[in-house]
C-alpha cells in the first residue's frame, strides 16, 4: 500500500476560497473516463476544481458497487487539490484508517451505517483528516444532532446514495436550512455540503440554504467544458448565497 502522510491541513486552501468568494463545487469521479483517470485528474484541477469527491460503494450498504482503495491512491497520486473520500460501505470503521493513510482529506462517513458515529468521527479526527457526516433523504437531521459537535462537515444528500444521474429531491434544501439555523445558533464550525443532483437549476436553491461544499458529478463530467460547468454552477451558488 502506497501510504502518504495524513492531509486534512490540505483543506485550508478551500476554507480560505469559501470564505473569499462563497460555495465551491467539488466535481464527483464516479462517471468520469477510468481509462484515463490521471488525465481527467489533470483537466478537472486545470478547470478550476477546488477538491475532488470520490464515491466508494461496496454493493451491500448501497446496490452499486465502484471502487475502493486502489482507485483512491490513484487520484491521490495524480491530485494536487484535496480529495473527499465517501463512504458508502458497510462497516466504514473497518477502513478509516486505511483511506487516512492513502491521503484523503475528508473522510465522509454515513450516520446510517454506523453503530457509533461520535466514535468514527473522532477516529477520523485522530487520524489528521477531516471528519464529515453524511445523512440519507430520509433520515432526520435529529439523528445527527447529537454528533453535530464532533463534525467538521455535514454532507446532506439529495439523493438516495448508491447511484449516480438520480433526481434531485428538494428535502435537501429544508435540511440545509436547518443545519444551517443550528449552526448559526450554537455557533458551531462544520462545513455544509450536499451531494446529489446537482446541475444548474438546483444549485442556487442549495446555496441559499447554506449549502457551501456542492458535490456535482453528472452536470460537469458529461459537460463538453469542465472550466465552463464548474464555473456556471459556482456563479450561481455565490450569487445565491
Amino acid at each position: 500500500m502506497h501510504v502518504n502522510a495524513p492531509a486534512g491541513h490540505a483543506f485550508d486552501r478551500v476554507t480560505a476560497t469559501l470564505e473569499a468568494h462563497g460555495p465551491v463545487v467539488l466535481p464527483a469521479l464516479l462517471l468520469c473516463d477510468f481509462g484515463h483517470l490521471a488525465r481527467e485528474v489533470e483537466r478537472l484541477e486545470a478547470a478550476g476544481a477546488a477538491a475532488l469527491h470520490l464515491d466508494v460503494m461496496d454493493g451491500r450498504f448501497v446496490p452499486q458497487l465502484t471502487y475502493g482503495q486502489v482507485v483512491v491512491e490513484a487520484v491521490r497520486r495524480a491530485a494536487k487539490v484535496p480529495i473527499e473520500v465517501h463512504l458508502m460501505i458497510e462497516e466504514p470503521e473497518r477502513s478509516l484508517a486505511d483511506y487516512v493513510k492513502l491521503g484523503a482529506d475528508i473522510v465522509t462517513v454515513h450516520v446510517e451505517g454506523l453503530s457509533d458515529p461520535r466514535q468514527a468521527l473522532e477516529a477520523i479526527s485522530s487520524l489528521g483528516a477531516r471528519a464529515h457526516l453524511a445523512i440519507s433523504p430520509e433520515t432526520p437531521v435529529e439523528r445527527i444532532e447529537p454528533h453535530l459537535d464532533a463534525c467538521d462537515g455535514v454532507l446532506v444528500m439529495s439523493v438516495e446514495p448508491g447511484y449516480g444521474g438520480q433526481r434531485f429531491n428538494p428535502v435537501a434544501v429544508e435540511k440545509l436550512a436547518r443545519l444551517a439555523e443550528i449552526r448559526s445558533r450554537t455557533g458551531a464550525a462544520f462545513r455544509l455540503g450536499v451531494d446529489g443532483g446537482i446541475a444548474a437549476d438546483t444549485v442556487g436553491a442549495v446555496a441559499e440554504a447554506g449549502a457551501e461544499l456542492i458535490v456535482a458529478g453528472s452536470s460537469i463530467i458529461r459537460s463538453r467544458d469542465y472550466a465552463r460547468a464548474i464555473a456556471e454552477l459556482e456563479a450561481i451558488a455565490r450569487n445565491a448565497a
